[in-house]
């Protein structure tokens, strides 16, 4: 598997955080390599670039129509909201394994 690279949105960062560090770990675990960054909303224009896939906090959903036109721009990059139940736990097996499904390859 090649590298993936995965952005989590939230609304301050900081639940998002901790989200993507049990991310790493889960996949260091596994054995893959992937990288996981975690920024508020206000900042997903900034380090979307090279991505492969953008996962958005599920209380974010508010905001789905303004979310879905910023990521028209970028056509290519999947995304979705986490489930809530991952996010809740801060889950970071069963959010990689979602994050991983919604990538095309």
């Amino acid at each position: 598997m090649t590298k993936k690279n995965i952005l989590l949105v939230c609304g301050g960062g900081a639940s998002s955080g901790f989200l993507a560090q049990s991310m790493k770990k889960s996949a260091k675990a596994q054995g893959l390599i992937v990288t996981v960054e975690a920024v508020g909303d206000s900042e997903i224009e900034d380090y979307i670039e090279d991505k492969d896939v953008v996962l958005f906090g599920p209380h974010l959903r508010y905001m789905e129509a303004e979310l879905k036109e910023t990521m028209d721009e970028f056509d290519e990059i999947p995304y979705d909201f986490i489930p809530d139940e991952y996010y809740g736990a801060l889950d970071g097996g069963g959010t990689l394994a979602f994050a991983l499904s919604l990538l095309k390859d």
